[in-house]
């Protein structure tokens, strides 16, 4: 091999992209360079599914759409990233601390060190490593020759929604594999007045008994047509679900981001399962923050900030000074309307976020109750029982996979 140095060339990429750049010999680290001071290294989530990529050049997509770039040549191996087409929101950040263990101060840490990792398109990051397969390996490689490393439907499942699916899902992925979502106006109409409503029980009713469904001819390629049906299915029920008083910026993100991820696969099969997960997604967030058939803004909104904020220990004072209102009159509006305490709503969506990571995730009862704001862990054992009956570990022992 040519005298290279390679920690030289990873800290110029670094230095150059703003994203962090890692050296591997044998599979075992030999360099790490990153502008970013992260505390811990999120690459520890998936460095066992980075490491199957053999090919001399690939890159891996995880579940909140960060990707990672690799060059493999004789004993070394290249990493480059997490970084993204678009800034990572708040929630998911804190969402990936939690599962990187991170809590309290370097939690935010965390938080702010990512929030510094320049956004650069995955075609920007497979341009520079063209280049250095070029050098290294001697192959000219253009970005439509590299593979696709695509998850299968079970980490869909799993990992899409942070812990957020249910036994139910399986019906999805099984039911009608080669159905279509796009038809006629009132199939279209029917499918998307569902994902308004936040209807999940509907939605589940409508796949078990939707017809056979066909598309109008979008292009001569197969694989093309179904990415362009999907791309149409996921701006329809972005917007459907903004209608259904889902915030505008997390809608638009999901639904680039979805449509990112179908960009990506090679596999109709797979287009199909994650074009059902994307409407059940959408479905499922709008029903979170839909208290009724008719909710007023008023209660959207309050059920809209408690999404973003389940990692900080609300306040009916914070919310109130949010949206801008006195704190009697918010709790008196919300009760009226709802027939639900705010507090006692507050703590109700903490616990069903804590129901689902203590159902889908090996976090201890400590590390939930300190990720979502709780005091205290006896507190958050108390506050679990009054809405569950059972302990943490109680509910954990009888929903465990």
């Amino acid at each position: 091999m040519e005298n290279f140095d390679l920690q030289y060339i990873c800290t110029v990429i670094g230095n150059l992209s703003g994203i962090p750049v890692r050296l591997y010999e044998n599979d075992k680290q030999v360099f790490y360079h990153s502008l970013a001071n992260l505390p811990k290294d999120p690459i520890t989530l998936y460095s066992e599914d980075i490491f199957k990529i053999k090919t001399n050049l690939g890159y891996y997509i995880t579940p909140f759409f960060n990707y990672y770039g690799v060059i493999n040549f004789l004993q070394y191996k290249i990493v480059i990233g997490p970084t993204r087409q678009l800034p990572a929101n708040e929630k998911d950040l804190r969402e990936l601390a939690f599962q990187l263990d991170l809590v309290n101060e370097i939690a935010d840490e965390f938080v702010q060190a990512m929030k510094s990792i320049v956004p650069m398109p995955l075609e920007s990051i497979m341009q520079i490593l063209c280049v250095l397969n070029h050098i290294f390996n001697k192959e000219k490689i253009k970005l439509e020759d590299i593979q696709i490393y695509e998850f299968q439907q079970t980490e869909i499942k799993q990992q899409f929604e942070n812990e957020r699916t249910d036994k139910n899902f399986d019906a999805l992925t099984e039911i009608k594999q080669q159905q279509e979502i796009h038809n006629t106006l009132a199939i279209e109409q029917t499918l998307m007045n569902i994902v308004r409503k936040g209807d999940t029980a509907a939605l589940r009713e409508w796949i078990d008994k939707a017809p056979a469904v066909r598309a109008g001819i979008l292009s001569s390629n197969q694989l093309r047509q179904q990415k362009n049906i999907f791309i149409v299915t996921a701006t329809l029920a972005s917007r459907n679900a903004i209608r259904g008083g889902m915030d505008v910026d997390d809608a638009l993100s999901l639904s680039d981001s979805y449509i990112q991820k179908c960009e990506l696969l090679s596999s109709t099969v797979n287009l199909t399962n994650l074009q059902y997960r994307m409407v059940m997604d959408f479905t499922e967030r709008v029903e979170r923050i839909r208290l009724g058939k008719n909710p007023s803004k008023l209660v959207i909104d309050i059920s809209n900030y408690i999404q973003h904020h389940l990692s900080d220990a609300i306040s009916t004072e914070d919310i109130a000074e949010y949206l801008f209102i006195s704190r009697s009159r918010l709790s008196t509006k919300f009760k009226a309307e709802t027939g639900i305490n705010l507090t006692d709503f507050i703590m109700q969506e903490k616990i069903e976020e804590a129901k689902r990571l203590l159902r889908y995730s090996d976090k201890t009862s400590l590390t939930i109750s300190s990720y979502l704001g709780f005091a205290s862990q006896s507190h958050f054992s108390k506050v679990f029982k009054k809405f569950t009956g059972k302990t943490p570990n109680e509910y954990r022992e009888k929903h465990s996979k």
